[in-house]
């Protein structure tokens, strides 16, 4: 089964809204698909693609500074948040 490319942007701004919402945290791909009851293997092309936008930062370290091998974390850009939060109050 496809999913139409207005879907795909529909769950994108989905995502960009939670990452906002948790905005300065950052949350693993894990999270983000059950907050979006969306399947991981799903959302993470659709995390890599809007991180290639310069939207979205891809976490690659823990917080002790090692890199994780299997898990990867996500955060907005602080561009990408003061666009939103521009937006958000008008």
């Amino acid at each position: 089964m496809k999913i139409s490319k207005e879907k795909k942007e529909k769950i994108s701004e989905q995502i960009i809204a939670l990452l906002y919402s948790s905005s300065p945290k950052s949350l693993f791909t894990s999270h983000i698909a059950a907050e979006i009851a969306r399947d991981e293997d799903f959302i993470k092309p659709l995390l890599c693609d809007l991180s290639k936008k310069k939207i979205l930062v891809e976490i690659k370290k823990n917080p002790k500074g090692e890199d994780y091998i299997r898990r990867k974390r996500w955060k907005l850009s602080d561009e990408a948040y003061k666009f939103y939060k521009e937006h958000q109050a008008l």
